[in-house]
């Protein structure tokens, strides 16, 4: 419950102050949320499986957003940020979808 009450609180503070990001980072942005939503998958699932563990779920989302933010940091350096932003994207993606899958696995008992 809490959870849901941060999330209407953070949607609510957003639209009404209308954040802006920087230019600089904005490459950065979805890859970030692209990483977070990965761990946030991983967590429900590890909800679902019965081995969730708080600590370990805020390590995973914090080190995933840094890492991929990371290797798009470095890809802009050596100048293929593009490519291994899709590689992120790629690979990521693929992760959510398997927790996905895992999810509604445990949800419709399919």
């Amino acid at each position: 419950m809490i959870a849901v009450l941060a999330l209407i609180a953070g949607v609510a503070l957003g639209i009404v102050f209308d954040p802006t990001v920087p230019v600089v980072l904005q490459p950065y942005l979805p890859i970030a949320v692209v990483a977070a939503l990965d761990a946030v998958f991983g967590g429900v699932r590890a909800r679902f499986d019965g081995i969730f563990d708080d600590k370990q779920f805020v390590v995973s989302f914090i080190s995933n957003v840094l890492v991929a933010a990371l290797i798009v940091y470095l890809g802009d350096q050596l100048g293929v940020g593009t490519q291994l932003s899709t590689g992120v994207v790629v690979v990521l993606g693929v992760r959510i979808f398997g927790n996905v899958a895992a999810i509604r696995r445990h949800l419709f008992r399919a």
